[in-house]
């Protein structure tokens, strides 16, 4: 049998996939990503109805998706999704972890409820996600790969939005997966994490506080412009399979050079 090509490498076929926040944004471009890759995904949202609208509307086009209502701060819920996963195609094979929220908020003003939404949500849920699928992975005892959704900003901080806990959270993304990299290194799992820029998702264009700073944001971008979701699908499935077997531990910043200058 000859090698696999690096496009056969880059297929997913067989593999069951979960992403958090999969019902819209980043989350659903992953996850269609994963499906056209031939994985089988279940996208996992607190927003269940949308979830399920965009499942139905995946499985309509040919792929095999489901929709799971899941909190990612609970971590019987999320438990509870990798064991339906598991009953319905026999394993978990990859894990985006991708749910996140930002408040802008400054930092003097900002209450500490506010700020442990935040933390909880974009940090603890991305532990409590990552720890449920390495542990399922760990039991099956081939492998996996678990990619987490950090941000540029856990590398510089955003002008002129105020976002300290939002920041916060996803430096400790990175930092959170490089730990996890370390530690399952040898079971085979590997642990990434993507930091995107900015994202031209609906959330941000139908924002009322956002959508006036969307041309100081590309003011300041070389590229002169945000991002789309689609674009991180390719780095998304080059992580996921078999294309990337000695990645692990890596962040990979997606965000037209903006942290560059």
């Amino acid at each position: 049998m000859s090698p696999k090509t690096i496009l056969e490498k880059m297929r997913l076929d067989g593999k069951a996939a979960l992403v958090t926040g999969g019902a819209r944004g980043i989350g659903l471009a992953i996850a269609t990503a994963l499906l056209e890759a031939g994985a089988r995904v279940a996208l996992l949202d607190i927003d269940v109805a949308e979830a399920e609208k965009q499942a139905a509307r995946l499985t309509a086009a040919g792929f095999e998706a489901m929709a799971i209502e899941c909190d990612v701060c609970d971590e019987v819920a999320v438990a509870a999704a990798v064991e339906r996963i598991v009953a319905v195609w026999g394993g978990l094979d990859i894990a985006f972890c991708n749910a996140g929220i930002a408040l802008n908020e400054p930092a003097a003003e900002m209450s500490l409820a506010s700020w442990k939404k935040v933390i909880d949500i974009n940090l603890t849920g991305v532990f409590i996600t990552a720890r449920a699928a390495g542990r399922q992975m760990l039991a099956q005892g081939r492998g996996g790969s678990i990619v987490n959704t950090a941000s540029m900003s856990a590398h510089i901080v955003n002008q002129p939005q105020p976002q300290c806990a939002y920041n916060a959270s996803k430096a400790g993304v990175i930092q959170l997966t490089k730990s996890l990299a370390v530690e399952w290194a040898k079971d085979g799992i590997r642990v990434n994490c993507i930091s995107p820029g900015y994202i031209g998702t609906e959330l941000i264009r139908s924002s009322d506080f956002l959508v006036p700073l969307i041309a100081e944001w590309e003011r300041q971008s070389p590229l002169g412009r945000l991002g789309e979701p689609t674009e991180l699908q390719a780095i998304a499935v080059y992580l996921a399979g078999d294309a990337s077997p000695f990645t692990t531990g890596s962040d990979f910043v997606i965000d037209g050079a903006f942290t560059a200058v």
